[in-house]
Parts: C-alpha cells; structure tokens; sequence
C-alpha cells in the first residue's frame, strides 16, 4: 500500500473545546485546521482512511491527537492533501499558519505543533497545497 505525508483539511462550524488525550483540555475556536501527519508505515495511506472514519462517526477508538478533534461534532474532514511517497511531515506542518494547540500532533518530533489554523479554509487549502509541492521538491 502507498504511504507518504499527508495535510487533513478539518472545518469547526463553532468553538469547542475538547479533550485531546494527555494534552488535556484545549479550546479550538471556529474556522479551518489542517492536520499533517505521516502514513509511511506498512498500512500507508489506510490511516487517512481510518481518520475519514472517525470524522463519520464509524470509529470510536482515538488513537491520535486529531482523532479527538475529528470526533467532535461541530468538526467536518473537507479533504485532504497527499504526497506519495515523501517523509515531509514536519517540513509542511512548520511552513503552515500556527496552531492554537502546542504540542498537537508533534509528540514524537521537536515541532511546536502538527496542526494549523486559519478563518479562511480556501486560502488554507492553498497554502497546505504549496507547502506540500516545495517540501517534496527540497527532498
């Protein structure tokens, strides 16, 4: 199965806060997150799979930081951005607007976080696009 990296594009219709496993509970405000993770592993892409299925409510078990954002109710998963083959995670998740969660989905790297926001989800998406385009193209 193909792997690489991957940006999750996850809209908050209104401010919530949630519980977000050992970093306790954390206020998300309303608007546009996106959430790169890596999916190199022996099941590659099948973890964005996975993660479409938390956000549709077919899975309960949260295994990830995003995993908690994606089970709220007021989040919906818009789409994502995937780059075969590339171990860019933590280059496009630092060329991305900052987070209002430290520590979000960086617990195994030096990041300040693995997820961005922004109020406007098409300039996001766009800069999620560009961000992955020149990290593929430095490595």
């Amino acid at each position: 199965m193909t792997g690489g990296t991957y940006t999750l594009l996850i809209e908050l219709d209104r401010r919530a806060t949630i519980e977000v496993g050992a970093l306790a509970e954390t206020a998300f405000p309303a608007g546009w997150y996106a959430y790169t993770g890596s999916a190199l592993g022996s099941g590659g892409f099948g973890r964005v799979d996975r993660h479409y299925e938390v956000a549709a409510g077919e899975r309960a078990t949260r295994h990830w930081h995003v995993d908690y954002l994606l089970g709220c109710a007021d989040a919906s998963l818009r789409g994502d951005v995937r780059t075969p083959g590339a171990d860019i995670e933590c280059a496009v998740a630092t060329a991305l607007p900052d987070s209002p969660c430290s520590g979000f989905g960086a617990s195994d790297c030096d990041c300040s976080a693995h997820l961005a926001y922004a109020s406007d989800g098409e300039r996001l998406r766009e800069s999620v696009a560009t961000a992955h385009r020149e990290a593929a193209s430095r490595e």
